[in-house]
């Protein structure tokens, strides 16, 4: 059985301090877990910073990655693979799809080191929270080891079970989430239209069956009209784009209808903006 004491003595890399990233880096940094921390665009002042991805993965027991996509995760991996070997971890937390997971395990490994999936759900708030769920794939004996440490920064890690179904997963959750923001933006403009106020709206919706944890977390940005980025309307652009790829979803009504819709608002400049933004296409007609 693995001791728990032994992974809480390793180290921890953060390669992507974006929105996720950069809380989760500082929650470590703050359990003194942090070996190293690295951006595309630099941030000298971030605890534990280090000049490349090569330097953190020298550094670092553990390398988590959490960057855009498959793309920008082939491209951290070239640059730290001379730095992987034995006693190296490489935990995978970007959203990218399954034929993708197994291209990036096969270089780790090949390199001597080991593989795990660990996508997860939780925008801004609940990492700030520590309430990030991760999605895990990859061999039981790993994910176990590596568990305590990511409990630093995490409420719930679910065994998926491979690394490929720990992907489609997370892909799989995201379009659920797109399809309730939808969802929750038409409802709410056809009250507005209908002249309710927001506060009715919400206040009562809250007591129907169609309530979610979604619907209570974008109401404060809904109502104020605040879309500062909580989950990007680009990211997930992106994430829809990875799931119509995979075997037997590319005709997908819904996901297809999505993809269509976040692809017109990141065209119209609101890829930065939270994924609430899309009510603005409906304002805008």
């Amino acid at each position: 059985m693995y001791c728990v004491s032994s992974i809480m003595s390793k180290t921890i890399g953060v390669i992507g301090l974006g929105i996720i990233g950069g809380v989760w880096a500082r929650h470590y940094a703050a359990a003194g877990k942090l070996a190293g921390a690295w951006n595309r665009t630099a941030q000298p002042d971030f605890p534990s910073w280090k000049a490349t991805p090569a330097e953190v993965a020298r550094a670092a027991d553990v390398i988590q990655l959490v960057v855009a996509d498959p793309v920008a995760v082939r491209a951290v991996l070239e640059q730290i693979a001379p730095e992987l070997g034995k006693g190296k971890i490489v935990v995978q937390s970007s959203t990218i799809d399954p034929a993708s997971s197994v291209e990036f395990a096969a270089t780790v490994t090949a390199r001597g080191a080991r593989y795990l999936e660990a996508p997860f759900s939780g925008s801004k708030p609940a990492a700030e929270q520590k309430l990030s769920v991760f999605f895990l794939g990859g061999d039981a004996a790993l994910i176990a080891e590596v568990e305590a440490l990511l409990a630093l920064v995490s409420a719930h890690r679910f065994v998926i079970g491979t690394a490929e179904q720990a992907a489609a997963f997370k892909l799989a959750t995201n379009l659920n989430v797109a399809a309730q923001m939808q969802g929750l933006v038409e409802a709410l403009t056809i009250s507005r239209h209908a002249g309710i106020a927001d506060e009715v709206f919400f206040s009562v919706l809250a007591k129907h069956t169609s309530y979610s944890p979604l619907a209570k977390l974008k109401e404060p940005k809904l109502r104020a009209g605040d879309f500062a980025p909580q989950f990007s309307v680009k990211h997930m652009h992106k994430d829809m784009r990875l799931a119509s790829k995979m075997a037997g979803c590319d005709e997908f009504p819904m996901l297809e209808m999505l993809r269509e819709t976040l692809k017109t608002a990141e065209a119209r400049g609101m890829g930065d903006e939270d994924i609430a933004s899309v009510i603005k296409l409906l304002e805008q007609g």
